[in-house]
């Protein structure tokens, strides 16, 4: 086949796919400031030692990330036969927030003037792996 022909790009973009279990939550109503608060706390610790930080901070991202971890555990149990991956031997490998939309609101401020509020949204994603 010529070289740059469909389905060969197709087959070498999925030879170089990353075969990681991992979770991603898009457009969390949190800035990426907030929720890297709570991802730099669990970076590179085991699954347990994460699940329990989150568990017990006060932060509103802490709740939504415990979701998305618990998410990305039960992605490595169930849709990865062929390794078997157990909750002892995993940990965080990655984990980062990206920037997401922002929704533009509009604050009525005296004399007719307007403040604009940005509420920010962020993607998140959890990459596990194996010791």
């Amino acid at each position: 086949m010529a070289k740059g022909h469909r389905s060969q790009i197709k087959q070498e973009r999925n030879e170089n796919k990353d075969t990681r279990p991992s979770a991603k939550l898009s457009y969390a109503r949190m800035s990426v400031q907030k929720a890297c608060f709570v991802l730099d706390a669990i970076r590179g610790k085991d699954v347990t030692t994460a699940l329990a930080i989150v568990s017990y901070s006060p932060r509103y991202a802490s709740k939504v990330i415990e979701k998305l971890l618990k998410s990305a555990i039960a992605n490595a149990e169930n849709n990865y036969p062929d390794k078997d991956y157990s909750m002892d031997n995993l940990y965080i490998a990655e984990c980062y927030a990206n920037k997401g939309p922002t929704m533009k609101r509009i604050r009525p401020r005296a004399q007719g003037r307007a403040y604009r509020i940005e509420k920010r949204m962020s993607h998140i994603t959890i990459v596990l792996d194996e010791k």
